[in-house]
């Protein structure tokens, strides 16, 4: 290099030599203990960025877990096409559909506080029919919307509630599908913002405030549905990618604030303004913790969330056809060979992944702000591959 040592550390030469012998055995123990540690980071780095231009992915963030700790955090690529801007560890992302889960985990606290039950008629809790047309004698029950087995389906829409209110929208029929309550699965947005909903009506509080003030504070995590009250400088901007023109488009809708829909909201029927379904804001190091709460069984260092009954039975299969629970599904695709619990998210370019061991204790979180989307046995190519990358060379 050039350097001498004396002008690289002063004085070097002047310690005494105890302090000398002291500093070259920690040197010494660094080269010997840390090749490895060193050598996965660096094999992971570039077998990412290779997929990374593979699949023409803008940014990607990841977090891994093992034996009930986060090893391993990264930011790669960009989180600003135009402005060049890197993606760094503590930006967040609208995550999509894990935001499921935190609904259903809400739902879950206010099951154990005695305020409602799974199997309640939605209809009740909701305030309006909530009934299939075809089966009007059958109940729609709580647990058939949080595992999606409720027969409504998004035909009509889900960014309001009016689109299956029989008294606002004459076409209320058209949400069902041809086939009775718990007799089937498919998968609905439409049933989260209801169980939004629920929420607001059992607690007293608004959704997102709910989610802030019993999910993510007792946790100690930055995130929310509410753009106001998180910091936008920290969002990635999300890119939809035309496979045709091979060219990424910023989704402007993607962190709209609905500043005028907040002005008049009507608590309990709003609620869809928040995105219950897909609407969550947050960090891949932060999703990897409340990850680590759900594959401990609902607690977090110490920090109980929902109890072992409750996540075990979020983590149980409704519709054993799809594996899916309340929120939470099991896949053996992910990682092939390796059944884990979790859920994916894709919205405005965004492909996101959580998923875990609550056996083995390990987990991964991988979010991209945008790629060229293409998909093997249900999952994104891309996140699958690189989920596979830090498996290898982190878990296995």
């Amino acid at each position: 290099m050039g350097y001498r040592l004396q002008t690289v550390l002063p004085g070097f030469y002047n310690m005494k030599p105890i302090v000398y012998k002291t500093i070259f055995i920690a040197c010494c123990l660094l080269a010997v203990l840390q090749p490895e540690s060193f050598s996965q980071r660096g094999r992971a780095r570039a077998e990412i960025k290779k997929l990374m231009q593979e699949y023409n992915a803008v940014g990607l963030s990841v977090a891994v877990v093992k034996n009930d700790k986060i090893v391993y955090t990264h930011a790669f690529g960009l989180k600003n096409i135009a402005q060049r801007q890197a993606l760094k560890r503590n930006d967040i992302f609208r995550i999509a559909s894990i935001s499921k889960s935190f609904s259903a985990t809400a739902i879950l606290q206010l099951v154990e506080a005695g305020k409602l039950s799974l199997d309640d008629d939605i209809s009740h809790l909701v305030g309006f029919t909530v009934r299939n047309p075809a089966y009007p004698d059958v109940v729609i029950t709580l647990r058939m919307v949080l595992s999606h087995t409720s027969s409504i389906n998004d035909s009509q829409g889900y960014f309001k509630l009016d689109v299956i209110n029989p008294a606002t929208n004459p076409g209320y029929a058209a949400c069902y599908s041809n086939y009775p309550p718990g007799g089937g699965y498919r998968y609905c947005n439409l049933n989260f913002n209801m169980a939004g909903a629920v929420i607001e009506k059992i607690s007293g509080e608004r959704f997102d405030q709910y989610v802030v003030n019993h999910i993510l504070k007792p946790l100690r995590l930055y995130g929310g549905y509410c753009i106001d009250s998180l910091d936008t400088s920290l969002f990635a901007t999300l890119y939809e990618y035309d496979s045709a023109t091979q060219k990424f488009t910023a989704a402007a809708d993607a962190y709209n604030p609905r500043r005028e829909e907040i002005r008049n909201y009507m608590p309990g029927y709003s609620t869809p303004v928040f995105s219950p379904t897909g609407g969550m804001k947050i960090s891949a190091r932060d999703l990897a913790v409340y990850m680590q709460m759900h594959m401990n069984r609902g607690t977090y260092r110490g920090i109980q969330i929902i109890s072992e009954k409750s996540a075990q039975e979020m983590q149980t299969a409704v519709s054993e056809a799809q594996k899916y629970g309340l929120a939470l599904l099991t896949t053996d695709t992910f990682i092939p060979g390796r059944q884990l619990t979790g859920h994916t998210g894709s919205a405005y370019g965004l492909y996101s992944a959580m998923f875990f061991s609550p056996e083995d204790k390990f987990g991964l979180v991988l979010i991209t702000n945008g790629c060229d989307a293409a998909y093997t046995n249900g999952d994104i190519t891309f996140l699958k591959a690189a989920a596979q990358v830090l498996y290898k060379n982190f878990i296995e």
